[in-house]
């Protein structure tokens, strides 16, 4: 995707670099359509330059930062040298995935969606994201839920459902967790099996979410929760032992709740 606007000082911008002079260098930006940028010389690299050939070369992709905007003489003052290593990957990295989220619109409406339609739907994962790469991200999530709040028709959210759940690696993290399930009396077999599938979210746990609970020695069972972030997993993971302890608790039994094995793993 391509702004049609300017840049805010401040801002971190990707260009190339496509004319090289004695006084700086002049970067298309990347990331706005139409804009071009100059980074004098002094702000190429830090320290004496003798010739600016030794710092940057044409075609080279670099990271700058927007020192001033003068739309009305259409001049974009940069800085190469004021980006610290941190920022130019972040920002690289950043490039590349709405690259990636640009190429997931064309997926999604086909290669000849007008500007009008493309524009509105990056407007609204912009507002509601932040990034069009974030609005997949989340799509592919939490489906159709995630994109509940926008002004996105049904078929605008069918298919970037669809489009995400089929092309975006979503990051997961896995946490693990015990519970100590005891249940006295003739019933107590029956009580734990029925706690066992409580845990188990009796088939409720929503598509993101991977829950598995296995034995791992009397009275200690194993839950593991993979989830697409941390806060998700343990909210999972506590739930999951909450509600097999509710089951044994109503029948005189006993349920804890614990991250530790009690005894060392074979």
């Amino acid at each position: 995707m391509k702004y049609s606007g300017w840049p805010e000082p401040g801002e971190l911008v990707v260009g190339r670099i496509d004319e090289i002079e004695d006084f700086g260098v002049f970067v298309d930006l990347d990331e706005y359509e139409d804009k071009r940028g100059l980074c004098h010389i002094s702000e190429v690299a830090s320290g004496w330059i003798k010739n600016v050939r030794d710092h940057v070369s044409e075609g080279q992709t670099v990271v700058a930062k927007v020192l001033e905007v003068d739309e009305d003489a259409q001049q974009i003052d940069l800085s190469i040298k004021d980006v610290n290593n941190h920022q130019r990957k972040d920002k690289i990295q950043e490039w590349k995935n709405e690259q990636k989220a640009d190429n997931w619109m064309a997926v999604a409406f086909g290669e000849d969606m007008d500007d009008e339609q493309y524009g509105a739907i990056a407007n609204e994962f912009l507002a509601a994201f932040g990034s069009m790469y974030d609005g997949f991200e989340q799509a592919a999530i939490h489906g159709h839920e995630a994109l509940e709040e926008t002004d996105l028709s049904e078929e605008e959210i069918d298919a970037i459902v669809e489009t995400a759940r089929e092309n975006v690696s979503v990051p997961y993290v896995n946490v693990t967790g015990y519970v100590d399930l005891q249940c006295p009396g003739s019933q107590g077999v029956e009580v734990i099996q029925d706690a066992l599938q409580a845990a188990e979210g009796n088939g409720e746990i929503p598509d993101e979410v991977e829950l598995e609970v296995t034995y791992v020695g009397a009275p200690e069972y194993r839950i593991k929760v993979k989830a697409p972030d941390y806060k998700t997993a343990e909210s999972h993971l506590e739930e999951s032992a909450d509600r097999a302890s509710a089951v044994v608790a109503e029948h005189g039994g006993s349920g804890e709740y614990h991250r530790e094995r009690n005894t060392d793993e074979e």
